[in-house]
């Protein structure tokens, strides 16, 4: 189903779009928004992308899955990277199952639900926090990672947002995109990463094998 073909597609991310403009931290909308995004031709050029990368074939075949566990990741020893997710769950109230949990039958839908669990994963790794300059910037590792048109759509949105109501919050906001786009492009590739396989890793070492320098406010906190 191509995305610029259906009017209906574009009419429903239309509509939530202009929902997150005045509330842009409406999960909901998101969700409905990559849902959209997932079944239209847009989904084609990320799968493309991830067949290419070194490792992604593999990924798609192997379909590695990750659980986010908080009573065993706080029971972790400090500074290891599944104690610092549970402690940034924690630490901003933060349900990880409040993200989809879709099922894997094929390398695409494996795709579309690793994006999902994976999310407050990239957040701990990167350093970005939660509020919206960073889930800004987070959105622009996404876009300089991967074609994610929903983090393009996503940034848009952040703008009008700040143009119209949020002016006083643009360096904050710039900072963290400018900061997130040069980290994704320097960073290793995130989709696929074996997270399940980096908890009791110290977090400074899951970030350096990642090759990240994450943000000053630090995922940990």
């Amino acid at each position: 189903m191509a995305l610029m073909k259906n009017p209906l597609v574009l009419f429903r991310i239309a509509r939530a779009s202009l929902r997150l403009v005045k509330q842009p931290d409406r999960l909901d909308e998101v969700i409905a928004i990559a849902d959209e995004l997932g079944e239209s031709q847009a989904f084609d050029a990320i799968l493309a992308y991830v067949k290419g990368m070194p490792g992604g074939q593999a990924a798609l075949t192997e379909r590695p899955r990750v659980t986010i566990d908080l009573p065993r990741l706080r029971a972790m020893p400090e500074g290891t990277f599944g104690r610092a997710a549970a402690q940034f769950l924690d630490s901003r109230g933060l349900d990880p199952n409040d993200l989809p949990h879709r099922p894997d039958t094929d390398g695409p839908s494996w795709l579309r639900a690793h994006l999902f669990e994976t999310h407050d994963l990239w957040h701990v790794a990167t350093g970005f926090d939660t509020d919206v300059a960073g889930e800004a910037g987070l959105q622009a590792f996404y876009l300089a990672q991967f074609p994610a048109r929903l983090s393009a759509i996503l940034l848009g949105i952040v703008m009008v947002n700040t143009f119209v109501w949020k002016f006083d919050e643009k360096d904050a906001r710039m900072d963290a995109i400018t900061h997130g786009w040069k980290l994704g492009r320097e960073a290793r590739p995130f989709i696929g990463v074996r997270w399940a396989d980096l908890w009791e890793l110290p977090l400074a070492e899951v970030r350096a094998r990642l090759g990240v320098t994450p943000v000053a406010s630090a995922a940990a906190a």
